[in-house]
């Protein structure tokens, strides 16, 4: 079975820099072979914008911080940040992009993919249309316009509101319930709409959720702390055992929808913090191969199956 399992500190790394922009990049998600999300690892330089100023008319991406300090650029007012922080950019949002404080910025950016959108820079004059742009004013490259508008003023720091929400602030649930022991904090909540994010903390020896597939809906993990293993079972063969893959702070797993693999994550002997980042598809069914039932998210049913060979009646 494939694992699309990878780890940060072996995914290839690039320093973009531009004048006021300057920041290392990460694409986690095409290391752990994702296909319709994406995470991202950014390390904004201090004092830099990690971006040009930028709104998705179609993606939504939702950001945490893991360290460092800066600002929240978005529509002109700057919002401090900090670790733990949590920060939701639906599509057609206002402009946004990050700023490194005098430590710089640690971020993990979690988006969906849509192969062709427009990406509107309103201080460069241009949009992004796929891999090219679209002229909105005649003159010079995107990124290179975007350097001469400056960093953006983060000089008088607006309220957080509900613009920001720090892990701390968020109510834990939690579980405690056969082999699965867990608290989990909904991180994005009603601030998304395609996608959220869940903080997750295991205990040690336990699951966070049971083995489960999603035939629609596709999955990225990244472990921020302590350990533990990955458990994939093949629901194509009942009964057999799950294969087992470790996993240590800043390793990265894709689930990929439809592959007819379910997936567990279980706590190390120290249990194990994780951030889970998902689509949001009513029209997704679930299967638990340990108890062979299926739930139809968007009926709000859940039911049990009987396993038939393929040519069963038909012959």
């Amino acid at each position: 079975m494939t694992q699309h399992l990878a780890h940060w500190d072996e995914a290839p790394a690039r320093h973009y820099g531009l004048g006021p922009m300057g920041a290392m990049w990460q694409d986690l998600g095409r290391a752990s072979g994702s296909v319709n999300v994406g995470a991202r690892h950014l390390q904004v330089d201090a004092g830099k914008q990690s971006t040009p100023v930028h709104v998705h008319d179609a993606e939504e991406e939702i950001f945490y911080i893991l360290g460092g300090g800066g600002f929240s650029w978005q529509g002109g007012a700057a919002v401090p940040l900090q670790a733990g922080d949590c920060l939701v950019h639906a599509a057609g949002a206002a402009p946004h992009t990050l700023v490194g404080g005098d430590a710089g910025l640690d971020a993990l950016v979690f988006g969906t993919r849509v192969p062709v959108e427009t990406c509107r820079l309103p201080r460069a004059g241009v949009a992004w249309l796929g891999p090219s742009w679209m002229e909105l004013d005649p003159g010079e490259q995107p990124w290179q316009r975007e350097a001469t508008a400056g960093v953006p003023n983060t000089s008088q720091p607006a309220e957080r509101g509900g613009l920001v929400l720090n892990v701390q602030d968020v109510a834990g649930q939690q579980l405690d319930r056969g082999d699965c022991e867990r608290v989990m904090r909904d991180l994005a909540g009603e601030r998304s709409r395609l996608s959220g994010l869940r903080h997750m903390a295991v205990t040690a020896g336990k699951l966070a959720f049971p083995p489960h597939v999603h035939t629609g809906e596709e999955e990225l993990f990244v472990v921020l702390a302590g350990g533990g293993e990955l458990e994939l079972w093949d629901c194509r063969a009942p009964g057999s055992a799950p294969e087992r893959a470790p996993l240590r702070p800043g390793s990265v797993v894709c689930r990929p929808a439809g592959s007819g693999v379910a997936h567990a994550l279980r706590g190390g002997e120290d249990g194990m913090t994780y951030l889970a980042y998902g689509e949001r598809n009513p029209l997704s069914i679930s299967y638990y191969p340990r108890s062979n039932k299926i739930s139809l998210r968007g009926a709000g049913v859940i039911g049990r199956i009987v396993p038939l060979d393929y040519w069963d009646g038909e012959e």
